[in-house]
């Protein structure tokens, strides 16, 4: 038996009317959560280079195709041998550079030929800009659909009119701002955003990843702040805004130097 079938078995047995009552409770609704949650495990063991974590985390995305295989099948709408058959058809039809007599000489080539097939797939109402879920995270659903339309050729050849598009954006987002119209503000600084992760890709620059780095940084050194305050005796709260800015500058001053230091000569 392989470990895949094993898999499956210890699924089927955990969903059995004498299995596990939590296990039996679960729906593809239920377990909406839990899948977006191990997504993001997966990619910090990426982020970390922890092999073993990752596969560890693969292990659990994998146990979620299986549990949700198996609620498909109990339902009667479709089995785990049809996800792997569908799954290997998509990818024989989507690489015909690869299974069949297409030419792509590039990574570009077979991004603009895999929209294309896909448009085909879905018929005249396909749109490039289809696959675009409002639940995905804002960040990451800019990327894409950016990505998407560049796949095409409606993109900036480089990043220096980019840099122009980011300052007009923030020019307008101040004309906003001035005219206090909460509406008009909104809609500025979401074309603000829009327009950085413009500049991102093209600079070859992954924007959840920079942002996530980002937001990482501002916590290691707001954490450091908050220590020095108590090793004093006094919590945050009781620091002026003045005081915090020097203790800002003073442990990004530190984390430099430290990052400085640690770099190969």
């Amino acid at each position: 038996m392989s470990d895949v079938s094993r898999l499956r078995e210890i699924v089927a047995r955990l969903r059995a009317p004498d299995g596990c009552p939590w296990d039996r409770e679960q729906t593809h609704e239920s377990l909406r959560a839990a899948l977006v949650e191990e997504c993001y495990e997966t990619i910090e063991a990426i982020e970390r280079s922890d092999d073993a974590n990752l596969r560890e985390e693969l292990g659990d995305l994998l146990l979620h195709v299986v549990m949700h295989a198996h609620m498909g099948g109990e339902r009667g709408v479709f089995t785990f041998e049809e996800i792997v058959t569908g799954i290997c058809e998509k990818l024989i039809r989507r690489h015909p550079h690869v299974f069949g007599e297409a030419k792509a000489g590039n990574t570009g080539e077979v991004l603009r030929q895999w929209e294309q097939i896909k448009r085909e797939e879905k018929g005249d109402k396909a749109s490039v800009m289809d696959g675009q879920p409002e639940s995905r995270p804002a960040l990451m659903r800019a990327q894409n659909a950016q990505r998407k339309a560049a796949r095409v050729g409606f993109d900036w050849e480089e990043a220096g009119p980019v840099f122009e598009k980011v300052t007009e954006e923030l020019t307008e987002l101040q004309e906003a701002v001035a005219g206090g119209k909460l509406r008009e503000v909104e809609e500025e600084l979401g074309d603000v955003l829009f327009t950085m992760v413009n500049l991102a890709r093209k600079l070859h620059v992954d924007a959840e990843t920079s942002l996530a780095a980002a937001t990482s940084k501002f916590i290691r050194r707001f954490q450091a702040m908050e220590a020095e305050l108590a090793a004093g005796g006094r919590p945050i709260e009781e620091a002026s805004p003045e005081e915090m800015n020097i203790l800002w500058e003073k442990h990004k001053a530190a984390a430099r130097e430290a990052e400085s230091s640690a770099s190969p000569a």
